[in-house]
């Protein structure tokens, strides 16, 4: 067969690792031509390519990023963009494109997929918030710099008696800030499932530090917001591609809590660095066995499916059930998160 492949969105630790398990699983096993569309969708409306061998991905399994580019474009930006989809795909005789990445690929894809073109979606995103699969490659790596950054701000925190605000990712939900609080020992989290009242979090700093000597550690996900009526923030403004432009609500919170407590507070905003880089051990796993059992997927033509994981288990579902609503902190999770809160 000649399959496809594209990495979309934002890049992610295990995207090479992925496309390593495609590549091997279906150059050995398979025979397949494997083809590496550039910068996502782009290259696809584009038909711009590279082709995709087990020597061409020696070395890559560690490596950040994506050898092939990604982008945020897709076709229906354009007049004519599922034209020229279909146009690649019948011109290179392709029988079924590997589309990996997040929320708006995947649901790209499954838009493609009734358009007729045959896809087969992989999970890509560090903030965990595709439905359905219990993991997303790129969130333990994700975690564990972010994990890493507390430990490090607790040594300089604990030494000039201060409070530190930590903004990590997360768009439209806290895994990562709920995930890295609770491992890194923070005092306190703010996500975006759960608004927040900041009078709140400057009382229970003080309850904290009046009983002595203390550093604090606020994680923040930049999609924090708090309370309706209990703090101003800007407008929200949008990207090109209709996404709400975040960042900075860590420099709100610090500005607050040091307004309001006294306490001298400082802000470390970890952004792209939290998925650049190697990723991790379990990462790298779960990409290869994401993309051992996509081009699995290809051979059986199950077209319309995405891989996912549950119970430990590599299975599939349908696209349009993957992308139907985003996975939040469980009830459950933040619960116990909370009773480690100042």
């Amino acid at each position: 067969m000649k399959v496809g492949i594209l990495t979309g969105g934002g890049d992610c630790p295990g995207l090479n690792a992925v496309i390593r398990g495609i590549v091997r699983k279906g150059e050995k096993v398979y025979g397949d031509t494997l083809l590496g569309f550039a910068d996502g969708w782009r290259g696809v409306i584009d038909n711009e390519f590279s082709t995709l061998d087990v020597n061409r991905m020696r070395g890559t399994l560690p490596r950040g990023g994506t050898i092939i580019g990604t982008s945020r474009i897709n076709p229906y930006m354009f007049s004519d963009g599922v034209e020229k989809v279909k146009r690649t795909v019948e011109e290179n005789g392709l029988d079924a494109i590997i589309a990996i990445g997040g929320e708006g690929t995947l649901s790209c894809s499954a838009e493609l997929f009734r358009e007729g073109i045959p896809v087969v979606g992989v999970p890509k995103t560090i903030d965990n918030d595709i439905g359905i699969t219990e993991r997303t490659f790129g969130f333990d790596t994700a975690v564990h710099i972010a994990t890493e950054a507390i430990d490090r701000l607790h040594t300089t925190a604990e030494s000039h008696n201060r409070i530190m605000v930590v903004e990590v990712m997360g768009r439209h939900v806290g895994h990562i800030a709920t995930w890295a609080g609770m491992a890194g020992g923070a005092t306190m989290t703010l996500i975006p499932e759960y608004p927040f009242d900041i009078e709140e979090v400057c009382a229970s700093l003080r309850r904290r530090h009046e009983k002595g000597r203390y550093a604090s550690i606020v994680v923040v996900a930049e999609g924090a917001k708090p309370k309706e009526g209990t703090l101003s923030i800007k407008p929200d403004e949008y990207d090109e591609y209709g996404h709400i432009r975040l960042g900075g609500i860590g420099n709100l919170v610090a500005r607050e809590i040091e307004g309001r407590t006294g306490y001298e507070t400082r802000v470390t905003i970890l952004g792209h660095v939290q998925r650049g880089g190697a990723p991790t051990a379990h990462d790298r796993v779960l990409s290869t066995r994401f993309g051992v059992e996509a081009i699995d997927t290809v051979h059986d033509k199950g077209f319309g499916q995405m891989v996912a994981l549950q119970s430990n288990q590599i299975i599939r579902v349908k696209l349009a059930d993957a992308v139907a609503e985003l996975k939040y902190v469980s009830p459950q999770l933040w619960e116990t998160a909370q009773e480690f809160f100042a």
